[in-house]
């Protein structure tokens, strides 16, 4: 028995201390909800755990970023919403502006709201913003757009590239007819003199090849409205007629008519009135307005072109260059055409039977795009980003700046709705594309917060504490601190035998 080494006290006393740590570990673990609390606890958990952490965070985050980009596209498509109805609204007045029943006051009432449309377009565009920036109205800088050329409702086919724009229609030629601005106009068959005329109406209507009649007796053509048949002498009284004195029958300003077909021919030689002084315009017959050569009618066509194509431009456009064929190329048909006699334009070589006007597209002033990019990830991929481009709405982008419909005839009126269709597409193309971005977001948050879910159950596998596993373990780890605290007490005890002997 001895006293200065009790080794069963020690050995209770070292148990003791054991359970204890362990019984402080268990406490913590409980208390604080997580069985790693440091590095020490588990350190590769550990250093598995702050990574998914990190991971974690950052798709919180990057959620939240993506939930306000939609914020930010749904501010700019519900501004663009309006837009669409001010533009429906502007399309509305400008088909009433188009009818022929309304005055030029009345297209002048119409042309004040007009403005006020545009400049409440504009004013949304300068001031519709999400967190201080500025959704419609561009970036800084600035750069040229080219707007869309239109056909101005003419008969024939427009192609568009980037700059220029190309108007195909068939080549006129005499007796042919032809709508121009709302107006029908008559290819009429001009001349040097009433025997030149009927020449080349005759050529028109099949019964001539240019320098001759070629009806043989008992043909039976019309001449103003009254037959007649060719025979081998002329009377009158039977409304027979010898094809050497057709010109006795048919004078300038006259109908002929055969087989179906019918020529008009001009009232006097072209450039010259009936009493032998000079035209006032060249190309139209002075009794009738309606009555043109071809040449004056590609004039016509071109300057349509020219202007219903300049709407929403910063200036009008150039001259319209107008080619038939091969070689033959009216450079400004504007008034100074080259283009050969248009009785001849179909049997030439090279295409004869169509003319193309070339149009050079006319150009706004706008800002530039408006990009942001939002960062829809925990890492520095650039793949995590999602682009976000709005262009500049303005009406300078749209193509409305200075829509005006307010004429004398209506045909601004016209030509106004082909700009306004161009700048509800515009609207609907960006309107398309930020519903295709929130789209996207709306996937990227759930993918994200679905990724975030199952990060945080591994991670919480790793460094939560089980706390029915851990309450067992406390459980276990206090019944062995209170039997270790009473084996202490006893082996203690056990030494008080030595005060017997020592009595």
């Amino acid at each position: 028995m001895v006293v200065q080494h009790n080794m069963q006290a020690s050995n209770a006393s070292r148990m003791l201390g054991i359970t204890s740590g362990q019984q402080a570990k268990s406490t913590e673990k409980l208390a604080s909800g997580y069985k790693i609390n440091r590095a020490a606890d588990d350190a590769a958990g550990l250093s598995i755990s702050e990574k998914m952490r990190k991971q974690i965070r950052g798709l919180d985050q990057a959620s939240t970023n993506a939930s306000d980009g939609v914020s930010a596209v749904q501010t700019a498509e519900g501004a663009l919403t309006e837009v669409h109805s001010m533009l429906q609204r502007m399309n509305e007045l400008a088909v009433q502006a188009a009818n022929g029943t309304n005055s030029e006051s009345d297209r002048s009432s119409i042309q004040d709201e007009i403005n006020q449309l545009t400049t409440e377009i504009d004013r949304v565009a300068e001031t519709t913003k999400f967190n201080e920036t500025y959704l419609l109205k561009g970036d800084y800088g600035t750069k040229k757009i080219q707007i869309a050329a239109h056909d101005a409702g003419l008969i024939g086919t427009l192609t568009q590239n980037t700059t220029t724009a190309t108007f195909t229609m068939g080549a006129l030629a005499m007796g042919d007819t032809y709508t121009i601005g709302g107006t029908q106009y008559t290819i009429g068959v001009s001349g040097s003199s009433t025997a030149d005329q009927l020449q080349k109406g005759l050529k028109v209507i099949g019964a001539g090849d240019g320098t001759q009649c070629t009806l043989s007796e008992g043909s039976v053509i019309k001449i103003d409205g009254k037959s007649f048949t060719i025979a081998a002498k002329t009377n009158a009284d039977t409304s027979e007629v010898a094809v050497t004195q057709l010109n006795k029958f048919a004078s300038e300003g006259s109908t002929i008519e055969y087989n179906g077909k019918e020529a008009k021919l001009f009232s006097a030689a072209d450039g010259a009135e009936p009493d032998g002084t000079a035209s006032k315009v060249k190309g139209i017959d002075d009794k009738d307005a309606t009555l043109i050569t071809a040449e004056k009618a590609y004039e016509l066509i071109a300057n349509e072109l020219r202007t219903a194509s300049s709407i929403g431009c910063d200036e009008v456009i150039g001259l319209v260059t107008a080619t038939i064929g091969k070689g033959n190329s009216m450079q400004d048909v504007a008034g100074n055409s080259n283009a050969q006699d248009p009785t001849d334009v179909r049997p030439k070589t090279g295409d004869q039977t169509k003319v193309e006007f070339k149009i050079t597209k006319g150009n706004a002033s706008v800002q530039n795009d408006l990009t942001f990019n939002l960062h829809v990830g925990s890492d520095a991929d650039m793949t995590n980003k999602i682009g976000v481009t709005i262009t500049d709405m303005s009406s300078a982008s749209l193509g409305i700046q200075g829509l005006n419909v307010s004429d004398a005839t209506g045909k601004a009126a016209t030509y106004a709705i082909d700009a306004i269709a161009d700048a509800v597409a515009k609207v609907s193309a960006q309107r398309s594309s930020l519903g295709a971005i929130q789209n996207r977001l709306e996937h990227t948050i759930a993918n994200v917060d679905n990724v975030v879910e199952n990060t945080n159950a591994s991670e919480s596998r790793i460094r939560d504490t089980d706390m029915a596993e851990e309450m067992v373990n406390y459980s276990k780890n206090n019944i062995l601190q209170q039997a270790g605290q009473a084996m202490l007490a006893q082996a203690n005890q056990a030494t008080q035998g030595v005060l017997s002997i020592l009595g």
